[in-house]
């Protein structure tokens, strides 16, 4: 049970493709802890874990000290890449950026770890889950997450409640095909991915450049040429913004989100991907003709893990409903 002279607290976790964090919140919902680590996604998923594991400790630990109080950790959980069974806890499926990720029992493993209660989500269905309750889409019931990142990751919430699907997989608009013939992460070809994800823009932009510059470039080095005046980076930034109000256009078409938030690493180029995106949506707008307002989140970097850490509140009893 703990000291009772503890206060509890949750942690939330998330465990993405170059980064794994974790946030610590308190029984007001307040993050008193955050702390952050490389993740070693082609270790395997029980060097994932272990980091995972390691930045929870950390980060109470971090808590603790900052806030001049003890904690006792009450339940975990984690937003994980790929497709999830929300059951089990267990990855599904992930792409070709994890190695030996798909199959992991990452929800027992937590379990096992702490002794307490784990809830894993998909990553972006974490992401969504945050930004509706703290963040750019706070109170709207009909919603459609996207996060671009290492990938493009996608998560609905549709009346107010998250919808997984059968599957798991619901809301995946990063492996929608449609969008050309380059081939994309998970072994097919023509997804949103293929334009719209950080390691896609980085092989876009190489593709038209053969003028000597360096063979390897991350897609802030893309940004950052393309703001300094490189018409061939600006190009890539607006195929990829062309891409994305394309895919949310389908989205809104057929289940008639009426938000789109979208967040991940290269949500620092937004400023470069917007004015395309917008364009898209207002030329092709759907067939409702009701405006879809699209929004960078507002919770950064900890945005997923904040989620994950509201996943696992009503499973402890800890924070506001």
């Amino acid at each position: 049970m703990g000291d009772p002279q503890q206060a509890p607290v949750v942690a939330g976790i998330d465990i993405g493709g170059t980064t794994t964090s974790a946030v610590v919140m308190d029984d007001a919902a307040t993050v008193v802890g955050h702390v952050s680590a490389a993740t070693p996604a082609q270790d395997g998923g029980t060097a994932m874990l272990t980091t995972a594991v390691d930045v929870v400790r950390r980060a109470l630990a971090s808590a603790s000290v900052q806030q001049g109080r003890a904690y006792r950790l009450a339940a975990v959980g984690a937003g994980a890449a790929g497709v999830v069974d929300r059951r089990t806890g267990t990855i599904v499926a992930a792409s070709d950026s994890f190695h030996k990720w798909a199959g992991f029992p990452l929800a027992d493993e937590l379990r096992a770890a702490f002794g307490v209660p784990a809830v894993v989500e998909n990553d972006v269905n974490a992401f969504v889950q945050g930004e509706r309750r703290f963040g750019a889409v706070q109170g709207y019931d009909d919603v459609l997450g996207v996060t671009l990142g290492t990938g493009v990751g996608g998560a609905l919430v549709l009346g107010g409640e998250l919808y997984a699907g059968p599957n798991g997989a619901a809301g995946e608009i990063g492996h929608v095909p449609g969008f050309g013939d380059l081939p994309c992460s998970c072994g097919r070809t023509g997804h949103l991915e293929t334009l719209a994800s950080g390691r896609s823009i980085a092989a876009r932009y190489l593709e038209r450049t053969d003028d000597g510059r360096p063979a390897s470039v991350t897609a802030a080095d893309v940004a950052a040429r393309a703001r300094a005046g490189d018409a061939r980076a600006a190009a890539v930034f607006e195929d990829a913004g062309r891409a994305i109000g394309q895919a949310a256009v389908m989205v809104a078409t057929l289940i008639d989100v009426t938000h789109v938030v979208i967040g991940g690493g290269l949500i620092g180029a937004w400023d470069l991907l917007e004015p395309a995106l917008k364009t898209e949506i207002s030329a092709e707008p759907p067939v409702s003709d009701q405006p879809v307002v699209v929004t960078p989140g507002t919770l950064g970097a900890r945005a997923v893990a904040i989620g994950a850490a509201v996943a696992c509140l009503p499973r402890v009893g800890t924070g506001p409903a």
